[in-house]
C-alpha cells in the first residue's frame, strides 16, 4: 500500500503567500520522535525554508534532554505548570531558571506559557526568558476583534512585524 502523496511545504507555503519566518511548527514533548534520518530530514528541510521548530511542554515528557540533543529545535516553550508554581517558592523557581540556562546556552529561544499576572512577567524577563504567552496580554477572542485590541495596546502595535 502507496502513501498518499503529500506537496511539499515550499509548495504549500507559496500557495498560502505565508512567509516562512512567520511559521512555527510545534512539536509537543509527549509526541514520541523517532530518532531516524527521515525524521530529521523532514525537519532540516522545514528550518531551511525558514521554518521554525518549537519544542511544546518541555519538561513535561520523558525525552526532553535527547529531543534536544537529537533534532534542530529553535525553542523551548517551558509548559505552564511550571509557570504557574513560580509563585510556590525555590523548587518551581530552579527548575524555570535551569530550563532558562539550557535554552540560552543551546542557542534558543523560549516561551513561558501560562503567564497570568504582571510578577509572573516580571520574573521571567529578569530571567531573559525571551518571549510570554497567556491571560496576562489578552483572553481568547473572536478575530474580528483582534485589530481593535492590538491597536488600544501601544506595547504590541509598536512591537509589530511588517509583513
Amino acid at each position: 500500500m502507496s502513501k498518499p502523496w503529500r506537496p511539499p511545504a515550499h509548495a504549500i507555503l507559496a500557495a498560502s503567500g505565508l512567509a516562512p519566518h512567520r511559521l512555527e511548527l510545534e512539536i509537543t514533548e509527549s509526541v514520541r520522535l523517532v530518532e531516524n534520518r527521515a525524521v530529521r530530514k523532514a525537519l532540516d528541510d522545514l528550518k531551511t525554508l525558514g521554518i521554525a521548530i518549537a519544542l511544546d511542554d518541555f519538561g513535561t515528557g520523558n525525552s526532553s534532554l535527547s529531543y534536544l540533543r537529537a533534532f534542530p529545535f529553535d525553542k523551548i516553550k517551558i509548559d505552564l505548570c511550571f509557570v504557574r508554581d513560580l509563585g510556590q517558592g525555590a523548587p518551581a523557581q530552579a527548575i524555570v531558571d535551569a530550563l532558562l540556562a539550557l535554552a540560552g546556552d543551546l542557542g534558543m529561544t523560549t516561551t513561558a506559557e501560562g503567564v497570568e499576572a504582571d510578577w509572573q512577567h516580571a520574573w521571567l524577563q529578569t530571567k531573559g526568558c525571551t518571549e510570554a504567552q497567556g491571560y496576562f496580554f489578552g483572553r481568547p477572542m473572536p478575530a474580528a476583534e483582534v485589530p481593535d485590541f492590538l491597536a488600544s495596546r501601544p506595547r504590541y502595535a509598536a512591537n509589530g512585524h511588517k509583513d
